[in-house]
């Protein structure tokens, strides 16, 4: 799709060409700065603030789900979104039982042989095809691939089973308190490194996003819970968790005529998930480059064969209408395939959209990321080039979100 193809179609799903649902309720801003909330906002995202948001979170290793590390950043993601004013901070609690593990299985002469690395489950059901040349990818398990003793000792805890929580923070609406869009990422990680990228990267952005809403200068019409997902490297599970003890919760007022609502109607959902790394395909030698590509881009996916998948195509574009717009470097691109990610739960619900690095089944299954689930997945591992790719992502989320939601600026 030729760029100027792509913004007709952006202007005309803004305009409302395309009328829906998301577009019905946007306020028609104008141009000027002056007259744009969403532009001072965005104005507001702060590259050096996003990298130290991420450096905050890689204090505690790779965040493993079930582990003492991933209790302490649930605790440290609370603390900083109370700092930022985003209240009600809340959790939902919920109980996980990891798989047991396989049997060991011994070999001609009682050697016990070394497992494979488990390859992604790419492509999906309705996913990409992968083409070009690839690279080998997958699940690092092996403590002793990582060189740094100390981030080893820091990752050693193993996984138990039990209760786990995820933290919230909710933008509370002015005139419809009753409706909300959740915009998330998920905070654990799973690789042996610090989950700087998968999924460091997406939980600083919408902690980011959550400090700017909730400035006392910033009103909204409608409601933006912030959501940092737990379990999402073992199944998506705190997603699940989530939609089975609130889903049926919705729009109702809690007491009887408070106009206060503990589960906004959903309107819809902005996932998160690794927004760093946009190198390119791997060369025919498996290696790629160091740098990030020109023409790198924020990747916005929808699943094309779900329920909602015309109305979530719809949000995808808007997202990409205001990339168009606010963001400062790099272009957006608007995939049909959305899948292992904190979204894919509700696409069957709402209009569900997920921004990332690349295309999820083709170009990380296929090895574009070689960080994916490694021990290389460390802050120290991005360039200044890789975390603006990142901001680029939050500046289209802020722009976006802050039109549906009707922001605002009082004095």
């Amino acid at each position: 799709m030729t760029p100027s193809l792509h913004r007709l179609i952006a202007q005309c799903v803004l305009a409302g060409v395309l009328a829906t649902p998301i577009a019905a309720q946007v306020t028609p801003r104008p141009d000027s700065t002056a007259n744009d909330p969403a532009r001072t906002l965005v104005a507001r995202l702060d590259l050096e603030r996003y990298k130290a948001t991420i450096k905050g979170l890689t204090r505690f290793g790779d965040r493993r789900q079930g582990t003492a590390r991933n209790r302490a950043a649930v605790d440290w993601i609370e603390a900083q979104l109370r700092s930022y004013g985003c209240t009600p901070t809340e959790r939902v609690t919920y109980d996980f039982q990891n798989a047991a593990p396989r049997p060991a299985t011994t070999a001609p002469g009682g050697a016990v042989p070394t497992a494979p690395r488990p390859r992604p489950n790419y492509p999906a059901e309705g996913g990409s095809h992968v083409r070009g040349i690839r690279a080998r990818t997958g699940v690092n398990n092996d403590s002793l691939r990582q060189p740094d003793a100390r981030l080893r000792a820091l990752n050693a805890e193993a996984s138990v089973s039990g209760e786990r929580q995820q933290v919230y923070c909710t933008k509370v609406g002015t005139t419809r308190p009753d409706e909300m869009y959740i915009v998330s990422g998920h905070m654990d990680g799973i690789g042996w490194g610090e989950a700087a990228n998968d999924d460091g990267s997406g939980t600083a952005l919408v902690m980011e996003l959550a400090r700017i809403i909730s400035a006392p200068d910033v009103e909204t019409e409608r409601s933006i819970r912030f959501v940092l997902w737990n379990n999402e490297e073992s199944g998506l599970n705190g997603a699940r968790a989530y939609i089975a003890q609130r889903e049926a919760l919705q729009g109702a007022e809690s007491p009887a005529g408070s106009r206060r609502y503990p589960e906004p109607r959903w309107l819809g959902i902005i996932q998160h998930d690794m927004m760093l790394f946009d190198h390119g395909m791997p060369r025919a030698d498996g290696t790629l480059s160091p740098e990030q590509r020109p023409e790198a881009d924020v990747n916005i996916e929808f699943q094309s064969n779900s329920r909602m998948s015309l109305e979530s195509q719809k949000l995808a574009w808007f997202v990409a209408t205001a990339n168009d717009r606010y963001a400062t470097d790099y272009p957006a691109t608007v995939g049909q395939h959305m899948t292992n990610t904190d979204s894919a739960p509700f696409q069957d619900l709402i209009p569900s959209i997920s921004l990332r690095e690349n295309e999820r089944g083709a170009h990380v299954g296929a090895g574009w990321n070689p960080h994916w689930h490694q021990p290389t997945d460390l802050f120290s591992t991005y360039s200044d080039k890789d975390f603006r790719l990142g901001l680029n992502a939050a500046q289209s989320t802020l722009g976006a979100i802050s039109m549906l939601a009707g922001v605002r600026l009082v004095r």
